[in-house]
């Protein structure tokens, strides 16, 4: 047994348990790892059909033309593709790929900056575009429109505007928050599209690619498992599937069958539904300390030592999504369904709100 150094530093969350959702500020060695999954061409994108069908038409036609492929913007959750699709275009288009996001750019000499070091026919994407300023918007407008950046140069009554010309661009802007979006920014995109979330028989491709990169062996059983886990989340799966693969060279024989992949994911304390350890207490804390509910978001809070902006934006959505709890007026309340995944029965008086 390998015993832990008592110099080194705890580490904050138990070895056994994982974050389903994805977090920021991960280890570059995972972030490379990530990038090196990404599909390279846009056969290899699976399960948005209806977007990559659209999109093979408009690039086929904008090369043909010999001109830009028009603005695009992609909406829809977090780890869908939005970024890996913006690197396809790219190099479906041959094209340089200058990548920034909105935060980064704080000062319109940010754009600037970005704008006129782009070559003819550059992809220029920026992720979370809705977090972008408005005064940094308002730039973006006559880029977009008649590729034309106005400078202003001086202050004051000597002050003087200076137009730059830009090369040809193609705009491909990534948000989670659509109604973030200003109007006028939104109706400069000429490609729209929202990506949805993926079904288990397309995250079981994705697992299967993703397994065959990492050199991984794996039973179709096994790519099943993960696939019904991940949250219909292909980012999800991919770490899921790292995840496993550890469990499946320490305490299996390396290869990734049904039964390891249902025993690492016990391990991690993801259950059949996707859900983790976090999204559990919430659903208990409902259900067993108020009865099903209702119960107030602050108050949910407090029970579950959690802030209240983190239970709506990060575990919400997905409880919501799987009708495991519903939002009412008087506060957060236990469905069928939710009582059902934790084996309660409902509380008498607790079938109606009103």
């Amino acid at each position: 047994m390998i015993k832990r150094d008592p110099a080194l530093t705890p580490d904050p969350v138990p070895p056994d348990a994982i974050d389903v959702r994805g977090s920021e500020g991960s280890d570059p060695a995972e972030d490379e790892l990530d990038r090196s999954l990404r599909p390279k061409r846009i056969a290899d994108f699976v399960n948005q059909e209806q977007v990559t069908r659209q999109l093979e038409v408009f690039i086929e036609a904008a090369r043909r033309r010999g001109e830009p492929l028009d603005h695009v913007l992609l909406a829809g959750p977090p780890g869908l593709g939005k970024t890996s699709l913006a690197h396809i275009v790219a190099a479906e288009l041959g094209a340089q790929l200058v990548h920034t996001a909105g935060p980064a750019l704080e000062r319109k000499g940010d754009v600037a900056a970005f704008l006129t070091a782009l070559e003819p026919g550059s992809v220029f994407f920026i992720d979370e575009i809705h977090r972008l300023n408005r005064a940094i918007e308002e730039t973006l407008y006559p880029a977009m429109e008649d590729r034309r950046l106005p400078v202003v140069l001086g202050q004051g009554a000597g002050a003087r505007t200076v137009t730059l010309d830009l090369p040809p661009f193609t705009l491909i802007g990534a948000t989670t928050r659509t109604g973030l979006l200003t109007t006028p920014l939104r109706d400069r995109f000429g490609v729209c599209h929202r990506l949805e979330h993926y079904d288990p028989e397309h995250l079981a491709t994705i697992v299967h690619r993703s397994a065959g990169i990492l050199e991984v062996e794996i039973e179709p059983a096994g790519e099943r498992a993960i696939a019904e886990r991940a949250r219909g989340t292909p980012r999800v799966a991919n770490r899921l599937l790292k995840r496993v693969r550890d469990y499946a060279e320490v305490r299996g024989a390396g290869v990734i069958t049904g039964d390891v992949a249902r025993e690492g994911l016990g391990m991690l304390e993801v259950d059949e539904a996707g859900l983790d350890r976090h999204d559990r207490v919430i659903l208990d804390a409902i259900g067993r300390k108020f009865s099903g509910g209702p119960v107030g978001l602050s108050t949910l809070a407090a029970a579950v030592d959690e802030e209240t902006d983190t239970i709506e934006d990060v575990y919400e959505p997905y409880l919501l999504q799987q009708g495991l709890i519903k939002r009412t007026p008087r506060g957060r309340v236990l469905t069928d369904r939710g009582f059902e995944h934790l084996g309660l029965e409902r509380p008498a008086g607790a079938t109606s709100l009103f």
